[in-house]
């Protein structure tokens, strides 16, 4: 699969989740199989531009190719602008976002509440591709809710203006993240249009992946939330697509040396202070479905050091070996009892 000029590895994506999809989580996310990422949304203010938060989102010092930004906003020049000030920093693609459903993105008339003004949405992707010479695409959802779903018209919008790709969230801004994604909304959007679509809502599993592709016929599917915690998904997605077969679980050798990975490079990103806090999160989704995941998680809480924080990582990694070689996730039950 290609985005303008770049072929992409697979057609396994990461979705850009805010606090989460930061250069370090992308970085890993590709090395263990991501077919492409795109950064955590970054603000078309230019007041923002310089602030600390700002420039560590557009940061992509290091990371493998193509590297690709995402935008919001809701004024066209401002955005356009936006995308240049990207672009001359490094960008090679340049994604808009008119998917987020958060009320203080969607309050500022940002994210997917610009759903509801088709007309400046045309103003917005034409304003933006013309401004730079990169690949621009745009993530979206069907609508802002059941009754005003317009995925079919954003898209032909979108295609007109030139856009190079359409990620779909088959949900409504209203729906949130609640209930089940739709499938054939995006089914409907890839047979209207010409340019790649890419499915993204509750993919979880590889099988799970197989069927989206099968039901929607998208070119790719994006993964957010079943990738926190859990990055070598996209490895076991790409196998089972190109094969049919299942990865066993990692060793738990190879998860505590990909933790401390992650880890190190997320105390270099923000710093010994912010990097051990912002962490806890990312360790708290890693051992979330394994036993002790909980106890060990609120522990973690309460450490403040980057060194320690590494060392009960290590020793909770330890305890998990003695149970086995590989990673052994609670069942399903269980999880729903704790």
């Amino acid at each position: 699969m290609k985005i303008g000029p770049y072929s992409l590895a697979n057609n396994v994506f990461v979705a850009p989740m805010a606090g989460v999809t930061d250069r370090p989580f992308r970085q890993l996310c590709k090395q263990l199989g991501a077919g492409y990422a795109v950064s955590e949304m970054a603000a078309s203010n230019p007041r923002l531009w310089a602030s600390e938060k700002s420039a560590r989102r557009i940061n992509h010092e290091g990371e493998m190719e193509p590297k690709a930004v995402q935008i919001a906003g809701a004024d066209p020049t401002m955005l356009a602008e936006c995308a240049k000030f990207n672009v001359a920093r490094g960008a090679q693609i340049i994604d808009i976002n008119m998917g987020c459903p958060v009320k203080k993105v969607c309050n500022a008339w940002c994210g997917s509440a610009l759903l509801q003004h088709e007309a400046l949405v045309a103003q917005i992707l034409e304003a933006v591709v013309a401004a730079v010479d990169v690949p621009v695409t745009l993530k979206f959802r069907t609508g802002w809710d059941r009754a005003h779903k317009n995925a079919l018209q954003i898209a032909r919008i979108a295609e007109q203006s030139g856009i190079a790709m359409l990620t779909l969230h088959g949900r409504t801004r209203a729906d949130g993240y609640s209930g089940e994604a739709e499938y054939e909304t995006i089914a409907a959007v890839k047979a209207a249009v010409s340019i790649p679509v890419v499915a993204n809502g509750d993919i979880t599993t590889p099988e799970k992946a197989q069927y989206v592709l099968q039901q929607t016929g998208a070119d790719a599917v994006m993964i957010g939330r079943a990738a926190q915690g859990r990055p070598w998904i996209f490895r076991e997605i790409d196998h089972y697509l190109r094969t049919g077969a299942h990865l066993p679980s990692p060793q738990i050798t190879e998860v505590k040396m990909l933790m401390h990975e992650h880890l190190r490079a997320h105390y270099a990103f923000y710093g010994d202070y912010l990097g051990v806090r912002t962490a806890r999160k990312h360790i708290g989704w890693y051992v979330r479905d394994l036993e002790g995941g909980e106890v060990f998680r609120q522990q973690m809480n309460r450490i403040e050091d980057c060194a320690a924080q590494l060392d009960a990582v290590d020793a909770f990694f330890e305890l998990q070996a003695a149970q086995g070689e590989r990673l052994q996730y609670r069942p399903a039950e269980e999880k729903l009892a704790a």
